[in-house]
């Protein structure tokens, strides 16, 4: 047990180390926008989600409603419920209830990738191991960052937040170079956001509404346009 739990803590650090600086930006942001450093803290410590909290903080600092952000997180999130039923394929015997709970809790992209990569079974322990060391690195960086911008002067802050850019990038453009729908669903939902933005009207629209709108009807055409063939998939 003690092994398999080592094991996780060693293959979790690239994705602690990777997690360090996004969480960064994040503590940041969140203190740029108002935020106390424990407040920032507490967010990422109860949650384990990038997208979802930049997203949370848009909403947080425009002063919007509880249900505008509970809408956000839903479908922004929604497909880390996706990634932990597939997971429960490949569990051992020794998840218990509350042991497929907490791991549904820190369920990311990442930890998911390496965990359904594993050619064996994955234990508690193991998981455990992947799921604390990208945790306290996720936690670790928006400590600092949070802490950081409170110290550092303006003109660092405001070049070092160009990170959060940097971030989205990195996470788009390898899937958008091995399939031609993520870049067309990545590219409505790019014209679909600079709209509400700029053009009269649609620039009213609160962030988080604005957010679900255009992730909704970017994977809805996306859908529509791209089709998977059921064929296809059942012999992948």
């Amino acid at each position: 047990m003690l092994s398999k739990f080592l094991k996780g803590l060693r293959d979790g650090i690239p994705i602690a180390l990777g997690y360090l600086s996004v969480s960064f930006t994040f503590g940041m942001k969140a203190v740029a926008d108002g935020l106390y450093w424990w407040q920032a803290l507490l967010i990422s410590m109860t949650n384990l989600t990038s997208a979802g909290q930049f997203a949370g903080l848009s909403v947080m600092a425009a002063s919007g409603p509880l249900v505008e952000i509970a809408l956000t997180q839903l479908v922004i999130n929604m497909r880390y419920a996706l990634m932990s039923l597939s997971l429960t394929q490949k569990v051992d015997k020794s998840f218990s209830r509350l042991k497929r709970w907490l791991c549904g809790f820190g369920m990311t992209d990442e930890i998911f990738a390496v965990a359904s990569g594993k050619l064996h079974s994955v234990t508690a322990s193991y998981m455990a191991g992947l799921i604390v060391t990208p945790f306290i690195g996720w936690s670790t960086g928006t400590l600092l960052g949070a802490v950081a911008g409170n110290v550092l002067p303006a003109a660092v802050q405001s070049a070092l937040s160009v990170a959060i850019y940097g971030m989205f990038i990195a996470i788009f453009v390898p899937p958008m170079k091995k399939t031609r729908a993520v870049t067309v669903v990545v590219a409505i939902g790019a014209l679909m956001s600079c709209a509400f933005r700029f053009l009269p009207v649609l620039n009213s629209v609160s962030a988080g509404f604005s957010i679900i709108i255009c992730a909704v009807a970017a994977a809805g055409v996306g859908a529509w346009l791209f089709p998977i063939d059921d064929g296809k998939e059942a012999q992948v």
